[in-house]
């Protein structure tokens, strides 16, 4: 790769994280992302991923009860099974996904 395209790249990279300023934003797309993901490979294949993903971290860009459910939500189907996050989860990631 030649050094104009690796400054470019850069200079994408910057601008996202500029875009995204702050932690909380950049967490809650991470976030998001997991969740909206995780909805898909557990419970509906053809779940549009990108579309809630979209939804949550406008939402959570907006409402700070949001983005503590986003992360409590998160945290909480991070290491579990599908059917273990549905049972120990639900409560925390019912106003992420539906």
């Amino acid at each position: 790769m030649n050094f104009i395209a690796q400054l470019g790249r850069v200079a994408v990279i910057a601008g996202s994280l500029f875009a995204f300023s702050g932690c909380q934003p950049v967490d809650a797309a991470f976030d998001c992302n997991t969740i909206c993901t995780r909805y898909k490979d557990c419970y509906d294949g053809a779940y549009d991923v990108a579309a809630c993903a979209e939804r949550c971290r406008e939402k959570a860009r907006v409402t700070t009860d949001y983005y503590r459910s986003v992360n409590t939500c998160e945290a909480c189907i991070d290491d579990r099974a599908c059917v273990s996050a549905t049972f120990s989860c639900g409560a925390d990631c019912s106003e992420v996904v539906p």
